[in-house]
């Protein structure tokens, strides 16, 4: 079992005005991340990702909980007593010092011979393609070099914890692409345990072990990449991880002989209740009412007992995105292979139980997923 890195503990967040009336930015996070994991938090502006690493680093007080890094508490510590290496956002580099300077700071501070920290920022430079500007000052750059050199910064650090808040987000794509395939690398050979903020999710697929799912404040999911997508936790989980998103119908539900989703104004779901696992009829019980999501990659085109009109067919190279009306909502669908259908067409298409997800109508706590309670 791996050993664990960082607990938090029942963390809250609330930010106090006398102005304005408080706001609860992070509600009761609780989450174990183990040693040498790499951890995205994902999620909408807002959701309390930042807020989440700050009081990590200690640039935030904890409201109430408590927070563990290598079996110290932390959350009443002073941030240089952490031993966490945080890249900002906002870069936040020392303006009086060259980037060299900057990214040697801490190593200089801990009295690391001259010749190492010479080795360490030259090979951490070339990682992240800033050998041409160490002997520049932070005024001189752009904010994409900035943004690399307090990358640099923090990762030419020895730390129990690095901390990366949008990491890349200043960066071209052709350039974020090279880059997160080099930080992956050297946080996986150095056993770093690192939290990433991002609202990219290509970025925390390319990047994290798991992945924190924040809105609203509130933890909402923490699992890997296949878990979130296959076995979302809940509505809004399933309709914000994907691309394209998953697709959702309210539903009148009956489940007798037969399991029936009838979706308002639109077509029907019907099954033998002997296609439909025992769990998943349970899990499903006597509601009357559901939320049913479909993954676009799931929608058999060109065959099947319904029927849609096309209101757009895109190809991607390597891919065609169908956009269909079913009961007056789009119904997106993906194909690996072009689909000769235009728009205004009507195309056959099948959903079959186990690629169907059913979500509680009220809660949107998931259901069941496929062939699985949830």
């Amino acid at each position: 079992m791996a050993e664990t890195a960082l607990v938090i503990d029942n963390v809250d967040k609330i930010y106090r005005s006398r102005r304005k009336a408080p706001v609860h930015a992070v509600k009761s996070l609780s989450m174990a991340i183990a040693k040498g994991e790499i951890v995205a938090l994902l999620g909408s502006s807002g959701c309390g990702k930042t807020s989440t690493l700050r009081m990590i680093a200690g640039f935030e007080e904890v409201s109430t909980g408590g927070i563990s890094l290598a079996g110290r508490r932390i959350e009443q510590l002073a941030p240089a007593r952490r031993n966490v290496a945080m890249a900002f956002e906002g870069y936040s580099l020392y303006p009086p010092l060259t980037v060299r300077d900057n990214i040697a700071f801490a190593l200089k501070s801990s009295n690391t011979p001259a010749p190492q920290i010479a080795k360490a920022v030259e090979e951490i430079a070339r990682l992240v393609e800033i050998e041409a500007i160490l002997d520049r000052y932070p005024s001189s750059i752009s904010g994409g070099q900035q943004q690399r050199a307090s990358l640099a910064r923090a990762l030419v650090r020895r730390a129990d914890l690095y901390l990366l808040d949008e990491p890349m987000g200043q960066l071209e794509p052709q350039l974020r692409s090279v880059l997160r395939g080099r930080l992956k690398n050297l946080l996986v050979e150095r056993g770093m345990t690192s939290i990433f903020v991002t609202h990219d999710q290509t970025e925390a697929n390319a990047l994290a072990d798991r992945i924190a799912v924040m809105e609203g404040g509130v933890l909402q999911q923490f699992a890997n990449q296949k878990e979130l997508k296959d076995r979302p936790a809940n509505l809004f989980v399933a309709t914000f991880i994907g691309e394209p998103p998953m697709n959702v119908f309210d539903a009148a539900v009956e489940n007798g002989e037969r399991v029936r989703f009838a979706i308002a104004n639109g077509p029907a779901l019907d099954f033998a209740a002997a296609e439909v696992p025992e769990p998943v009829r349970n899990a499903i019980g006597r509601r009357g009412r559901a939320v049913i999501g479909i993954r676009p990659h799931s929608v058999r085109l060109g065959t099947g007992d319904h029927q849609a009109r096309i209101v757009s067919n895109q190809w991607l190279g390597d891919q065609s995105h169908l956009a269909m009306d079913v009961a007056g909502k789009l119904m997106v669908a993906v194909s690996h292979a072009p689909v000769a259908a235009k728009a205004g067409e009507t195309l056959r298409y099948q959903i079959g139980v186990q690629s169907l997800h059913v979500f509680d109508a009220e809660t949107g706590a998931a259901l069941s997923h496929g062939t699985e309670a949830a």
